[in-house]
């Protein structure tokens, strides 16, 4: 065996690897652009989480907000309201399920879904569970949200008390940054 022949086989080695590094690099460069345009748009990205101030909502009333395309009941409940959700028993709603993304597998129970320990204030998707319209405020049997579409009844704390919708309004993560700020998202 040569000289000659060693230094063959290592050039020979060395143009293996250099093809399949070549080949690796090429096929990173084609399908990293595939893979990045499934990403979230920077518009989606900045739609993640809203900032919402609620000093101007006055007890008993309600701001509504648009987030994610969709509209969120920002709710500063009265103490009548309040009672009148912490009195329902649980065994009178068909939905016993919180629905609440900030306390999943929590019931229904009014503590449940509001967002302070005082229960003043309630955020809800603005969204009827039954077929998607947007319930009215303030009205209904029930005192909450009414649903004229198909006659969807919910109460002051969002849960469906009468009618076909299956299910309460949902709860949205949110959270307060301050005492004026609400975080959705």
């Amino acid at each position: 065996m040569s000289h000659a022949d060693d230094h063959a086989g290592t050039r020979r080695d060395f143009l293996y690897y250099a093809t399949a590094g070549a080949g690796v690099v090429a096929t990173g460069a084609a399908v990293w652009p595939l893979v990045n345009q499934m990403n979230p748009s920077a518009d989606t990205r900045a739609l993640a989480s809203i900032f919402v101030d609620i000093s101007g909502v006055e007890v008993g009333t309600q701001l509504t907000v648009k987030w994610r395309g969709k509209p969120v009941f920002i709710r500063r409940r009265s103490a009548d309201e309040i009672k009148a959700a912490r009195d329902t028993a649980l065994t009178d709603l068909p939905d016993a399920g919180g629905e609440n993304e900030n306390k999943p597998g929590a019931d229904a129970a009014d503590a449940n879904r509001t967002l302070d320990e005082a229960g003043e204030w309630l955020v809800m998707m603005g969204v009827c569970t039954h077929l998607g319209c947007v319930p009215l405020g303030t009205s209904g049997d029930f005192g909450g949200w009414f649903c004229p579409c198909h006659g969807s009844h919910y109460d002051t704390s969002g849960r469906i008390r009468k009618g076909p919708a299956p299910r309460n309004l949902p709860v949205p993560v949110a959270a307060f940054t301050d005492a004026n700020t609400i975080k959705l998202g």
